[in-house]
């Protein structure tokens, strides 16, 4: 419900608003939080939509600082046209802090 509330109901990178396709994403998962604090803070979830949130949870896509998707090699160009995007993320600073975080631990890079 906050990550509804955080992002205003919507995905940030594809507008998607139907609530069956959104997914709250924790930036770092549950099982690595070091709080309830940390599990429940809107800057550790993205709300994306279900096949963002897949890709994302598999360390097939992250962000970078500025909120733009980053693809792993292992995607076909094929997936990520269909992974179709409109607008960076908006980040906050702990937002940054997270996704680095899951770039390090996840994301597999180039």
């Amino acid at each position: 419900g906050s990550l509804l509330d955080y992002w205003n109901g919507h995905c940030p990178l594809t507008g998607i608003t139907d609530k069956a396709l959104l997914r709250a994403s924790h930036i770092v998962p549950w099982r690595s939080c070091t709080s309830d604090a940390e599990r429940l803070d809107v800057h550790n979830g993205l709300l994306l939509s279900a096949l963002w949130d897949s890709a994302f949870d598999q360390g097939l896509v992250s962000f970078d600082d500025d909120g733009e998707p980053m693809f792993s090699p292992t995607i076909s160009d094929a997936a990520k046209a269909e992974l179709r995007w409109k607008d960076v993320i908006p980040l906050t600073e702990v937002h940054r802090q997270n996704l680095a975080w899951h770039r390090k631990n996840f994301f597999i890079p180039k």
